[in-house]
């Protein structure tokens, strides 16, 4: 399972009001790159055949099945505070991650 903070709920929300595609969903997943050997991706997208789709604090998000696999457990976070990164991803599965906190392994 994957959950949104209230926080990071409220960010999607908007963001998806301003694109004005509301059959979209927030994509979020895995691929490799990054400093640590994979890298964390998110992007408004629709379903496809192989996603699950989950439901967190009334946002719908769409991961894929390999995606999934790395992102058990996650939950997402936004901070937009002075020193704000933006979305933060706390992923139990992680061994490591990189100060920017976009890449793990």
């Amino acid at each position: 399972m994957i959950t949104l903070t209230p926080r990071a709920a409220k960010q999607v929300r908007s963001m998806q009001a301003e694109i004005g595609s509301p059959e979209k969903r927030l994509r979020v997943l895995v691929e490799s790159g990054g400093c640590s050997g994979f890298q964390y991706g998110m992007s408004f997208d629709a379903p496809k055949a192989d996603d699950t789709e989950i439901v967190s604090e009334g946002v719908a998000l769409v991961v894929d099945p390999t995606s999934l696999a790395y992102l058990q457990g996650t939950s997402i976070d936004f901070d937009d505070g002075l020193h704000g990164k933006g979305f933060e991803l706390k992923n139990p599965n992680a061994q490591s991650t990189c100060g920017c906190g976009k890449s793990f392994n």
